[in-house]
C-alpha cells in the first residue's frame, strides 16, 4: 500500500524528477538496442540492474481494471505476467542483473494493515453481493439476460498471500519464465537474476533494499551502478532516497485520464460479434473471446523518477536560513524521510493533524525548517542505527519540533470541522432539490399518481425488444457491470450517500481532547486519560524507531506492532526523554501462521483444512479473532474506504498455540508451502560466479557455503548448491498449460545468500560521479499552508506564475495590512487583524466562538474559523502546485488581515 498520494505530491512539488519512459518495441536485441548500447534505450544512461517488486506486477494481472477479457485461471494470470515483465525488460535493458522480489511473510507491525485490508475487502464483496443480486433482479424484470454467476481460480485475490496454493505455483512459474528467457532471449546473455519467492520472509521492496546496502558495503562494490526498481507503492521512492545511492531511478505506471489512453477498446456491441465466444468467466463478468481482445486492452504509460534530480530539489527545499549546525544533505535528507512517516503507512497511522491531502507534507517541511535551529540540529543520526539504545534519535529535538507543530493542530481540526459541515449541508440541500425535481416532474405528467398500467407494458415491450443473442447478453452484462461499479462507488461517499453518522468528537471545537479519548477509548478520568496518553506516545516513538530501522537496516523486531487504531496528537508528545525504546530480536511467523494472522473466514479455502477448523470452530482458542462483521470507525472520513476497521488484534503467542496443535495433520506439499527458503540466483552456464573447481567442491558437500568471485561476477555474497529435483539432464517441465517445455536447458541456479553489512553507510560513496545540477530554487513552488486560507483550496489569487524569492504568504483580496510570513501563519509571533474578506465572500468580524466570517487571527496570531459560507463565487485554485506571490491592496474596515 505504501503512502497515498505521496507520490502525487512529490511530482506536484518537483515536477522535473518524472521522464517518460521509452520501450523499444522490437526487443532487446535489435539494431536499434545495440545502437543504444552507451546511453541506455530512455537517454538517461545505461541501467545495470533492475529490480521488480512483484506485487505491483501480480496484482494488475490477477484483478485487471482495464481489460474487457480477465483472467480466469492461475495460468492465464502467469502468462500475462510474462508479457508485463517482457515489457518492463525491453524498457529498462539492464545489463548486469535481474532481482526478482515477492512479498514474503512480512512483519506483525505490517500484518495489522494487512489483516485490516483483506477483513474490508470481505465486507465489501458481501456488500458488492447484495447490491449484484439486486441489480439482476431489476434486469431480469426488464426482459434483459445477463450471464450467470460463476466462479473460477482468481474469484479471491486474498490468494495473493504467502503460503498459497497460488503462490507456490507462481514460485514454478517465475523460475520457468526465469529458464526460458535466460536459454532462448538473447537480451538476457550475460544477465544473473535473482528470485526472492514468496517463502523467502521479508516484503519485496525490503528485500530488494537489503540487497543494495549488503552490496554498497563491499569494497570493491562500484559507487557508479545505476539502479532501476520498478513498483507501485510510493514508498519505494522513500526507500531509494534511504540508500545514499545516487544513480537511482523508479520506474512505474504514469497516471493519466482515461480518455488520453491509447488502444482503448469500446463497450460496444460491435466488439461482440464474433463466431468464438468463451463461457468462462471471472466472478460475474464473462469472458467473451479467447483470442483476440485481450491484445487491445489499453496500453500503459510509464515514468521514470530520477532520485538524483529529487535529491537536488531537497537540497533546495530543506534550506535553512542561518543553520547552528554545518549543512549536510545527507542528513537533511534522513531527516525529510523520518518526518514524512508522520503522514501515516504501512507501520502506524498518521499523526490526527497530518494529513497528506490537506498539505501536510508542505507543513511539515515549514516546521523543520522553522525549528531547525530551536532544535539543535538534526533529528536522527542513521549511522548510529546498530545502538540498541536509541542513540540514533534525539527525542528532545524531536519534543520541539512536535512542539512547533502542535500549534496548527486546532486551527487545522477547526477548519476541518467547518469544511466537512459545510460539505454536508451542501449535499444535503442539494438532494432535497433534486428530490423535489423529480417529484415535481412526476405529478405534471401524472397528476393522479404512477400509471402501473404503462409501467407494466414498458416492462412486456422490453422482453421483446431485447434480442436474446449472445451480443445483446454480452452487453448487458456490462452494463450491469458498470451500474454495479457506480452503486458501489456511490455507496463509498459517505456524504453523498448520506451515511455520515453525527460527529460527537468535534475536533478543534472546546473540549475535543476529551471528547476524543472519551468517544474512542471509554476513558474520562484525568489519571486514566493521562496514562493512555503515554502509553500511545511511547508506543508511537517506538513506532518511529522501528520503521527508521526498517527503512534503513534491517527489521529490528518482527514481533512489534503498534497496538492503538489511531495516533497520538502532536501536542501529546511532551516528556520523551522519560521513554526507553528497545526492541527484541526474534523471527517472522511461519507462512500459514501468516495466513491464520491475516485472512478473514470468506477466504479460508486459501488455508489447509485443519487450519482452516481452527476460524471456524466456535471451540477454537482463536476463534474471537474472526469477526463475522467488522465495525468500521469512518469518523472524519469522507469515503467508506477510509474507514478504520476495529478489528481485534492478533494474539501471536495464542495464535501460535493453536497451529501448534494441527501441524501434524499436514500433508507433504502442504509442509512444503509452510518452510522458509533462500534465494536463487540464476545464469547461462557460460557466466561464472564461482570457478568450476569452486562449484565442484560445493557440489560435493551439500551444506557448504563457497563466495562468489566478485572480481569476474561483480557481485557479493555466498552460493551453495540446489537440492532440486524438478530439473534433469537439460529438461525442464513447464507448470504452465500450452507453454512448451525446456528441452535443452542451459541455465545454472544456487542458493544465494546476500552479505550482511558490517555497518550502515548513511551517504555516498567515494569516487561516486555526481550529475549536473539542473534545478534553480525559483523551480520551486511556494504555496500556503492549508491551515491558513479558507476553502479546501487556496484562491487563485495567490497562485503567480512566476516564484517570489522572499519566504513569505502574503494576503491577498483587498484586505489592507501586513503580509503573513511563514513563521506567522505556523501560529508564533504575534499579529492582528480582522478576519478574511474577498471579493465575492461573505464579511464579518468574527472570533472562535462567532458563527460568521470565514477564519480569523487572534492577537497571539493563531487562526480560528468561523461558522459563515463563503459566497457562490469563490475561484477554486486550477493549479495547485503554482508557487506564491504578494498580492495585497486597501481595504474596508470589515476586512480581516493576515491571510
Amino acid at each position: 500500500m505504501g503512502v497515498p498520494s505521496l507520490y502525487k505530491w512529490l511530482v506536484g512539488r518537483y515536477p522535473n524528477i518524472v521522464v517518460a519512459a521509452k520501450e523499444d518495441e522490437g526487443g532487446a536485441g535489435t539494431s536499434s538496442s545495440l545502437a543504444e548500447a552507451s546511453t541506455g534505450p530512455n537517454g538517461v544512461g545505461v541501467y545495470h540492474n533492475l529490480y521488480l517488486d512483484m506485487n505491483g506486477i501480480i496484482h494488475p494481472c490477477f484483478h485487471p481494471e482495464d481489460q474487457v477479457c480477465p483472467p480466469t485461471t492461475f495460468d492465464e494470470v502467469f502468462a500475462a505476467m510474462f508479457e508485463y515483465i517482457d515489457r518492463l525488460f525491453r524498457m529498462v535493458r539492464p545489463t548486469k542483473l535481474l532481482y526478482l522480489a515477492v512479498d514474503g511473510v512480512a512483519p506483525r507491525a505490517k500484518m495489522n494493515q494487512q489483516r485490516s485490508r483483506r477483513f474490508k475487502a470481505a465486507k465489501d464483496a458481501k456488500d458488492a453481493e447484495l447490491e449484484e443480486k439486486l441489480l439482476r433482479e431489476k434486469f431480469r424484470a426488464e426482459g434483459r439476460e445477463v450471464q450467470p454467476q460463476e466462479t473460477n481460480e482468481v474469484s479471491d485475490p486474498n490468494v495473493i498471500t504467502p503460503g498459497t496454493e497460488f503462490m507456490e505455483k507462481l514460485s514454478k512459474a517465475l523460475e520457468y519464465y526465469i529458464r526460458s528467457r535466460l536459454n532462448s532471449d538473447p537480451g538476457w546473455k550475460g544477465i544473473k537474476v535473482i528470485l526472492s519467492d514468496s517463502n523467502v520472509p521479508g516484503e519485496g521492496e525490503h528485500k530488494i533494499m537489503s540487497f543494495i546496502r549488503g552490496q554498497r558495503s563491499l569494497e570493491n562494490y562500484d559507487p557508479n551502478t545505476r539502479h532501476c526498481l520498478y513498483g507501485l507503492d510510493a514508498d519505494l521512492i522513500m526507500l531509494a532516497l534511504a540508500s545514499h545511492e545516487l544513480h537511482f531511478s523508479i520506474l512505474r505506471e504514469d497516471v493519466l485520464p482515461q480518455n488520453l489512453l491509447e488502444n482503448c477498446i469500446p463497450l460496444s456491441k460491435e466488439l461482440f460479434k464474433t463466431e468464438d465466444f468463451s463461457r468462462k468467466c471471472r466472478g460475474w463478468f464473462p469472458k467473451v473471446t479467447e483470442t483476440a481482445h485481450r491484445d487491445r486492452s489499453p496500453k500503459k504509460r510509464y515514468q521514470f523518477l530520477n532520485i538524483w534530480v529529487l535529491r537536488e530539489y531537497l537540497e533546495l527545499d530543506l534550506k535553512i536560513p542561518n543553520p547552528v549546525v554545518k549543512t549536510d544533505i545527507e542528513r537533511l535528507i534522513d531527516d525529510f524521510i523520518f518526518i514524512c512517516f508522520l503522514i501515516g503507512n504501512d507501520f502506524i497511522p498518521h499523526i490526527p493533524s497530518v494529513e497528506i491531502h490537506e498539505g501536510a507534507i508542505d507543513l511539515l517541511l515549514e516546521v523543520y525548517k522553522q525549528a531547525f535551529n530551536k532544535m539543535g540540529g538534526y533529528i536522527v543520526s542513521t549511522e548510529k542505527l546498530k545502538d540498541k539504545h536509541a542513540a540514533y534519535l534525539e527525542v528532545s529535538r524531536l519534543e520541539k519540533f512536535f512542539h512547533k507543530l502542535s500549534l496548527c493542530e486546532e486551527k487545522i481540526f477547526l477548519k476541518r470541522y467547518e469544511l466537512r459541515e459545510r460539505s454536508q449541508r451542501k449535499f444535503v440541500h442539494q438532494a432535497a432539490e433534486e428530490w423535489k425535481e423529480r417529484n415535481y416532474d412526476n405529478m405534471e405528467e401524472n397528476p393522479d399518481g404512477p400509471d402501473l398500467t404503462v409501467k407494466s407494458f414498458s416492462t412486456n415491450c422490453s422482453i421483446y425488444t431485447y434480442s436474446q443473442d449472445e451480443s445483446d447478453v454480452i452487453v448487458n452484462t456490462l452494463e450491469l457491470r458498470r451500474n454495479l461499479k457506480d452503486t458501489l462507488r456511490n455507496k463509498q461517499d459517505l456524504i453523498k450517500s448520506g451515511a455520515c453518522k453525527h460527529d460527537a468528537v468535534r475536533l478543534g471545537l472546546s473540549g475535543w481532547k476529551s471528547r476524543f479519548y472519551r468517544e474512542k477509548f471509554g476513558v474520562e478520568k484525568s489519571n486514566e486519560v493521562g496514562k493512555l496518553k503515554n502509553d500511545m506516545v511511547q508506543k508511537y516513538l517506538e513506532g518511529l524507531c522501528w520503521v527508521l530501522q526498517y527503512y534503513f537496516a534491517d527489521v529490528p523486531s518482527w514481533s512489534w506492532y503498534y497496538p492503538f487504531y489511531y495516533a497520538p496528537f502532536a501536542s501529546d508528545f511532551e516528556g520523551l526523554s522519560q521513554f526507553k525504546i528497545s526492541f527484541t530480536i526474534d523471527k517472522p511467523l511461519s507462512p500459514f501462521d501468516q495466513l491464520m494472522a491475516v485472512l478473514p473466514k470468506e477466504s479460508s479455502c486459501a488455508l489447509p483444512k485443519c487450519y482452516r477448523e481452527l476460524m471456524e470452530n466456535e471451540e477454537s482458542l482463536i476463534h474471537k479473532f474472526y469477526p463475522s462483521d467488522v465495525q468500521i470507525d469512518t469518523h472524519g472520513k469522507r469515503f467508506l474506504w477510509q474507514g478504520i476497521a476495529m478489528l481485534p488484534f492478533i494474539d501471536e503467542k495464542l495464535l501460535i498455540l493453536a497451529t501448534k496443535t494441527v501441524e501434524d495433520k499436514l500433508a507433504v506439499h502442504e509442509i512444503n508451502r509452510n518452510t522458509v527458503r533462500q534465494e536463487k540466483i540464476f545464469l547461462r552456464n557460460s557466466n561464472t560466479l564461482p570457478t568450476g573447481a569452486a562449484f565442484a567442491k560445493t557440489s560435493d558437500c551439500l551444506s557448504k557455503k563457497l563466495p562468489t568471485d566478485q572480481s569476474t561476477s561483480e557481485l557479493g555474497g555466498w552460493l551453495s548448491p540446489v537440492n532440486d529435483d524438478s530439473i534433469s539432464c537439460g529438461f525442464f517441465r513447464s507448470p504452465i498449460r500450452d507453454l512448451q517445455d525446456i528441452r535443452n536447458d542451459r541455465t545454472i541456479s544456487f542458493l544465494f545468500s546476500n552479505p550482511e553489512p558490517v555497518q550502515i553507510i548513511p551517504r555516498l560513496l567515494d569516487n561516486v560521479k555526481k550529475p549536473e545540477k539542473t534545478i534553480t530554487e525559483t523551480e520551486i513552488p511556494k504555496r500556503p499552508l492549508w491551515h491558513t486560507y479558507p476553502g479546501s483550496r487556496p484562491p487563485p489569487e495567490t497562485i503567480p506564475t512566476v516564484a517570489e524569492p522572499q519566504p513569505m504568504i502574503s494576503g491577498f483580496g483587498r484586505g489592507r495590512g501586513r503580509a503573513i510570513t511563514a513563521e506567522t501563519a505556523l501560529g508564533s509571533g504575534r499579529g492582528y487583524g480582522r478576519g478574511f474578506h474577498g471579493a465575492d465572500m461573505a464579511q464579518s468580524r468574527g472570533s472562535r466562538n462567532d458563527r460568521g466570517g470565514a477564519y480569523t487571527y487572534q492577537p497571539d496570531g493563531s487562526a480560528c474559523a468561523g461558522r459563515g459560507q463563503y459566497g457562490p463565487k469563490f475561484h477554486r485554485q486550477q493549479t495547485a502546485w503554482r508557487p506564491v506571490g504578494n498580492s495585497g491592496g486597501r481595504g474596508g474596515s470589515e476586512q480581516r488581515r493576515g491571510w
